[in-house]
């Protein structure tokens, strides 16, 4: 095996690639890069293969291709970013939801989530007529070339992503298309296991139209890499685009979709596409983990952690790239926690050993563990915490370990206040919603608005992330006061405070 270009000789890194390599070639349906399975070959599925695209420098409405007609399902972060981003290519797209609020808020003209450039895309796609959204998913599934899944995939009890609101929209889909006269193309971006697609999916749709697959209908899945915070640029700006195409007809209609957007095209079997998606989450939640558990080691020895991994990440030949290894908090969110857990639930159900991806969930704890002992280790005192969603720049609160953070710290019998203007009580729905108040029913009393007062009320500052403003204030009144840093923000460390970071 060769590693960005010469051999790969340590032994660890063999390790863990083989031990990634092992969960999937357990799996019978799954086939390697570069082989289509019979089921896809029998459905005119042809070799992987590369394309570039690089169209324009900045996307802008459809020249060479003609634009499509587009049903995006579930309207949260992936469904209103991709809605208003297609539509932005000059794509016709109409977003079904079961929720009215949703659904009435971008006919307004409004995001149902928070995230950077997404309220001005919206605003201007639904002014041109290109974006709309409805209740109605036959209608819309009738209208449309392509309908886009993109509800969530919570994790099931035994750790697998729960693809219940997946099977029920692939299944109203196919209902919809039943005497189906045009082709049409069902695209699944929610995340799902690998074979799912072929062996939960396809039998669905199949049966739910009468249609036979690879003929008139077509099944494909292409896996997203939005980072929330991110999520209009990285739709814009992608690492690749996977298309996972059981036949020719399917993969044209995806790869049409992103005409406009700049990155390469890679075309592959379902198997390898569904993958794809859960090995990147895994890798990431891993290098966070191998940061976090390097800073306390090193910080132990009276090393300087973030000197050490900024010369560590400068080796993109064999370290692959910096991103997600600098020091900070625990990892969190929707996607990487889950894809995880996915992963291991994958491994343990085909009895296949995979204790990399256990340890990095529990060294990801650990550092959880870490930051409330630095609280600890100060005394009871009020506690200001700034930043509550899983990253900046979002409102979303999933699996947050600020969250996490907060309520432990609220069982502690910490007076806690909150800031985060990013989230905004009277905005959360679904499965956001719930999750803040499953985990701190009355959150709503603990949020602040005026960071200066919270900050003049606190002993404790705990920063998470902040913005620029939020920041200037605990900068300006954070002396004589107690700052634990989670982040590694340098300019905290300067400020004149009693200054505690906890792993640097």
């Amino acid at each position: 095996m060769r590693h960005g270009g010469a051999p790969l000789t340590s032994r660890r890194c063999c390790r863990a690639v083989n031990a990634l390599a092992t969960i999937f070639a357990a799996r019978p349906s799954f086939s390697s890069v570069g082989r289509i399975p019979a089921h896809c070959a029998q459905l005119g599925g042809a070799r992987p293969q590369r394309l570039k695209t690089c169209l324009r420098k900045h996307p802008r409405p459809l020249v060479r291709e003609r634009a499509m007609k587009v049903a995006i399902f579930g309207l949260g972060y992936v469904g209103a970013v991709s809605g208003a981003c297609f539509a932005e290519l000059g794509h016709e797209v109409v977003g079904v939801d079961v929720s009215r609020a949703k659904v009435d808020m971008i006919n307004r003209g409004e995001s149902p989530i928070v995230e950077e450039a997404i309220a001005d895309l919206t605003v201007a796609a639904v002014k041109t007529g290109l974006f709309r959204a409805t209740l109605d998913a036959a209608a819309a599934v009738k209208a449309s070339d392509v309908s886009l899944v993109s509800v969530g995939t919570p994790t099931a009890a035994d750790g697998t992503p729960d693809l219940t609101y997946v099977e029920a929209v692939v299944r109203e889909i196919g209902e919809a298309l039943a005497g189906m006269v045009h082709p049409h193309t069902v695209i699944i971006r929610s995340t799902v296991p690998p074979g799912a697609t072929l062996e939960r999916l396809a039998p669905i749709l199949e049966k739910a139209s009468g249609e036979t697959l690879g003929e008139r209908l077509h099944l494909v899945f292409n896996p997203e890499f939005l980072r929330e915070g991110k999520s209009v640029k990285d739709f814009h700006r992608p690492p690749f685009t996977i298309i996972g195409a059981m036949s020719d007809r399917g993969y044209d209609d995806a790869r049409r979709l992103y005409a406009g957007v700049e990155c390469e095209i890679i075309r592959t079997d379902p198997g390898v596409a569904e993958s794809i998606k859960l090995l990147s989450n895994a890798w990431h939640g891993l290098k966070v983990a191998f940061a976090n558990e390097a800073a306390r080691i090193l910080v132990a020895r009276g090393i300087e952690p973030r000197a050490a991994l900024e010369i560590f990440t400068r080796d993109t030949v064999l370290n692959i790239s910096p991103a997600y290894l600098t020091p900070g908090f625990a990892f969190g969110g929707s996607c990487l926690p889950k894809d995880l857990r996915a992963m291991v639930s994958i491994a343990e159900a085909r009895q296949v050993a995979a204790p990399i991806m256990k340890a990095a969930l529990a060294s990801n704890e650990a550092h959880l563990a870490t930051a409330i002992s630095a609280v600890r280790a100060c005394g009871r005192r009020p506690a200001v915490l700034f930043g509550l969603a899983f990253k900046p720049g979002t409102d979303d609160l999933r699996e947050s370990p600020f969250v996490a953070l907060a309520e432990r710290l609220i069982g502690k019998g910490y007076p806690l206040r909150i800031v985060d203007p990013f989230v905004d009580a009277s905005r959360l729905m679904g499965k956001n919603k719930a999750y803040i108040e499953g985990e701190i029913p009355h959150f709503v009393e603990l949020m602040a608005t005026d960071a200066e007062q919270a900050v003049d009320e606190a002993e404790i500052i705990i920063f998470g992330h902040a913005t620029s403003i939020d920041k200037g204030a605990i900068l300006e009144r954070g002396p004589g006061k107690i700052i634990i840093d989670l982040t590694g923000d340098e300019d905290l460390a300067a400020c004149g405070a009693d200054y505690r970071g906890v792993a640097w």
